[in-house]
């Protein structure tokens, strides 16, 4: 919201008179004087005039847990357990999955309140990096890393994925970095070669990466480095 509707929204002035109080320095945000009326105010700020607080910042939360097999990338179900089970009652009740993993998958996942923040990291045209370790079937063929950098058609969407980068560690586990978050994407990339995924662990998604001290259905606060990892 821009900062001259909030003044305008809590005194009765107009647009007009709330852009020369902004202008002449008598409003701060975050307790740092700003002149510009045009500024775009979160509910994650405080705003003050002349001392008196218009707007008190909301908390903002930003998590990373370790998910564990067999909850749902979910905030509520009514058959199975979700990761939202796994989280504090107090944290709970505002929170969003930025890039959800499916019930059987495990690793990296990102609780958040800040919808502008997480949609850096789902949004496709960013094409944030999400980085896999990933067991399969049967041996991984010699050709899968170059049909994944082609990139694998998706019938149903009718298009083909963006180019994706496969690392062999063992004839039957891969690393795989995928740059988009379609539905079952790895799993189906996969299938599409003739294999079939039996495992599937997220390390990292953008700069982000699972924290090694974070056993499976543990989380922490991401530090203030990680949450400026991503792009603005």
């Amino acid at each position: 919201m821009k900062l001259s509707r909030i003044l305008s929204n809590h005194k009765d002035i107009s647009r007009k008179q709330a852009n020369w109080l902004i202008a002449s320095g008598r409003v701060a945000v975050n307790n740092a004087i700003c002149t510009d009326g045009a500024a775009e105010v979160d509910r994650f700020a405080s705003v003050q005039m002349d001392g008196s607080t218009l707007q008190a910042a909301e908390p903002a939360h930003y998590l990373m847990l370790h998910k564990p097999a067999g909850f749902l990338s979910a905030t509520l179900d009514n058959t199975h357990r979700t990761v939202m089970d796994l989280i504090t009652p107090e944290l709970r009740p505002d929170l969003h999955i930025a890039g959800r993993l499916d019930r059987a998958s495990t690793g990296l996942l990102i609780l958040t309140n800040d919808g502008r923040w997480s949609r850096q990291l789902t949004e496709p045209r960013i094409k944030i990096p999400k980085v896999y370790r990933v067991s399969t079937a049967y041996p991984i063929s010699p050709e899968t890393p170059h049909r994944f950098a082609e990139g694998i058609w998706f019938e149903f969407e009718q298009l083909t994925t963006s180019p994706a980068d496969l690392d062999l560690l063992t004839p039957c586990e891969a690393r795989v970095t995928i740059y988009e978050g379609r539905y079952h994407q790895v799993k189906r990339m996969f299938h599409a070669v003739g294999n079939r995924v039996t495992a599937l662990h997220r390390e990292q998604m953008g700069n982000i990466r699972l924290d090694d001290d974070l056993a499976a259905g543990e989380y922490r606060p991401l530090t203030a480095e990680e949450i400026n990892l991503m792009p603005d």
